[in-house]
């Protein structure tokens, strides 16, 4: 059977996962009480393992189960290309210099008077909170409406389509922390 592109099977995964973490067959093996054997077959793809298994290679591996169970491994990638859309867009700026890799991010945002923000990635899986420095602004999380002023916070689910836009006569400056698993 031919692999689809961006797709990563279970055993590189885990292969991966153990030598990042730089854990050794034999601590492996005494973790999850599995055979070496066993999970060097599960490593090149030999065994498929039950989710039962893999949950047992994730807690040894000191890893989320998701990351195992999940078919696309291209999450990085798509956090590396959002950072990077976001700061190049001219209301990003950065607060954390260096994230591109990382699950966490933080930004300050300015949108222009009485203007949508022109946002970048305004539904992705994850979580974003929304800070107002100064300003009002409008945040709608699906249907739901949210105006927010100084001072004021939003904590909502990313993958719900969001959108921001500043409903004031002034400038409206934001902290977004971004997080995406």
């Amino acid at each position: 059977m031919a692999q689809q592109k961006g797709l990563i099977p279970t055993g590189k995964r885990i292969r991966r996962a153990r030598l990042d973490k730089k854990i050794s067959l034999d601590t492996m093996a005494n973790e999850t009480g599995l055979s070496k054997e066993r999970i060097k077959k599960i490593e090149a793809g030999e065994q498929i393992p039950s989710v039962g298994t893999l949950l047992q290679m994730s807690r040894a591996l000191g890893i989320d189960s998701n990351v195992l169970l999940k078919e696309q491994d291209d999450t990085a990638q798509e956090r590396s290309e959002a950072y990077s859309k976001r700061t190049d867009n001219y209301a990003y700026t950065s607060l954390t210099p260096g994230a591109e890799d990382k699950h966490l991010k933080a930004f300050r945002i300015v949108v222009k008077a009485e203007q949508h923000h022109a946002g970048v990635g305004f539904q992705h899986e994850g979580e974003e909170f929304v800070y107002v420095l100064s300003g009002s602004v409008e945040v709608k999380v699906g249907e739901n409406h949210n105006v927010l002023k100084q001072g004021d916070a939003l904590h909502f689910n990313s993958a719900v389509k969001h959108d921001l836009r500043n409903v004031g006569k002034e400038d409206a400056e934001l902290i977004v922390v971004v997080y995406a698993p």
